[in-house]
């Protein structure tokens, strides 16, 4: 009967894991390589704010953490557009008054929820150790100790990987054979840039607002933070005429956002700086299946099913993915062979959904949201809603506001594009009633 398991990561679903697994009466040992970013700086590295929506809040109330996190966010009631003229219009994500998406910080969500995993008594962080190597049939791990440059093998019960989309425990499964697993770069990258608060201390911009400038092939977004700030992504081709890889000086700096983002520059501090000095990310999708191997070791999150950033969901995905090994933990009762079969067998569909999702979203934030033949389409698909709310709901709301799993959003989002687009061939959103959609729905 297995009673230690064995984390590798202890980014955002790791210490949350734990915190399941410790109430469920497990001892867990979590091994990080980086220091505890609660006693020391760390450079980001990586997006600083992140969406928070239904599947990552659900989450955070099973353990008793949201009331604690829930202060810290900020409400995002939808998309603010800022077109090349400048002008900005909001195009809401929901027609309820409870359907916002919340920005919060990433840092000061790790670092809770470290804590709320310590304090279950039963939960112990090892930091500055760096899994380097995992063997399968000796259920042993490697580990490098950053503090004493020492090298050592660490016995394990069971291994579960959640250490992101490089994961070491993954490619250790991958190299015993019968697993697929592919990494499928989008050929665009990122770079964080800030606005700062204005010289009031207060926000610049509409706040409660996720801001889009879509450009096509690229775009610029901005999430507020609780200092008055707001953290801007500029997402952008990796090469090309118009990429990172081409520019790069100053002049080419200020030309491509005087060119494409006018009304940004006056409230980013130093764009020419920023751009300069901050790290250029690359973005891609990990599909994998299966992502267990037999009772021994198991991924989650990114490490199973990293997504682009374009739908909101890394986090909520990868909180939803402990929430789910939770429920079938409760059915199954220590056994985890059937666990993590269930496991596998039910919800890497749905990693493989919202990795798809991703990538569509984000052609529809750069490309299709100024589109009129989309806002045509938008505006039915809300009315849609109202007429049939049990039946029809857009694929955003889906998504963001109940817990559907993903390959059902997927598909039931499938089906109602093409009831529009048929729809739409012939009739005004203004010229749609609860008739004339039963109609086409025969």
């Amino acid at each position: 009967m297995i009673k230690k398991i064995t984390l590798i990561g202890a980014g955002l679903t790791g210490p949350l894991l734990a915190t399941y697994l410790a109430n469920r009466g497990y001892e867990v040992d979590i091994y990080e390589r980086r220091p505890d970013m609660r006693k020391e700086s760390i450079s980001a590295g990586r997006s600083i704010n992140l969406a928070m929506s239904i599947r990552g809040i659900h989450a955070l109330k099973e353990v008793g953490l949201f009331e604690k996190i829930d202060p810290l966010t900020i409400s995002m009631k939808g998309r603010m557009i800022h077109e090349l003229d400048g002008s900005t219009h909001l195009q809401p994500y929901g027609q309820k008054p409870e359907e916002v998406i919340h920005s919060v910080s990433r840092a000061k969500l790790n670092m809770e929820l470290m804590t709320l995993a310590e304090d279950t008594g039963k939960v112990n962080i090892h930091f500055n150790q760096i899994c380097t190597g995992m063997d399968l049939d000796e259920k042993t791990l490697s580990i490098l100790d950053k503090n004493s440059e020492s090298k050592k093998i660490i016995p394990f019960e069971l291994v579960m990987g959640v250490d992101g989309s490089a994961s070491e425990v993954r490619d250790a499964m991958i190299s015993k054979g019968n697993f697929d697993y592919e990494f499928k770069p989008l050929g665009h990258g990122y770079k964080e840039l800030t606005i700062p608060p204005g010289e009031n201390g207060e926000f610049q911009m509409e706040p409660n607002a996720l801001h889009i400038w879509p450009r096509g092939q690229f775009m610029l977004i901005a999430l507020p933070n609780l200092d008055r700030s707001f953290t801007c992504t500029l997402f952008f081709p990796m090469e090309g005429s118009t990429s990172f890889a081409t520019v790069n000086s100053a002049d080419d700096i200020l030309q491509l956002f005087n060119e494409h983002f006018s009304d940004a520059i006056p409230l980013i501090s130093n764009v020419v700086n920023d751009y300069q000095s901050n790290p250029t990310g690359r973005l891609g999708s990990v599909y994998c299946d299966p992502w267990h191997v037999e009772d021994k070791a198991v991924l989650l999150g990114d490490a199973a099913h990293a997504v682009v950033p374009f739908f909101g969901q890394g986090m909520n995905a990868s909180f939803q993915d402990c929430t789910v090994l939770n429920q079938i933990m409760g059915v199954h009762n220590n056994n985890w062979n059937a666990i993590l079969s269930e496991f596998s067998n039910q919800h890497v569909r749905n990693g493989y959904a919202i990795a798809d999702m991703a990538v569509e979203n984000y052609l529809e934030m750069r490309d299709y949201v100024t589109d009129p033949y989309y806002i045509k389409r938008r505006e039915l698909e809300l009315k849609m809603e109202r007429i049939f709310p049990d039946e029809f709901l857009p694929r955003y709301s889906m998504v963001s506001f109940h817990r559907i799993p993903y390959a059902k959003v997927y598909a039931k989002g499938e089906y109602q594009n093409k009831l529009m687009d048929r729809i739409l061939d012939k009739y005004e959103p203004d010229d749609v009633d609860e008739s004339l959609v039963k109609r086409f729905m025969e």
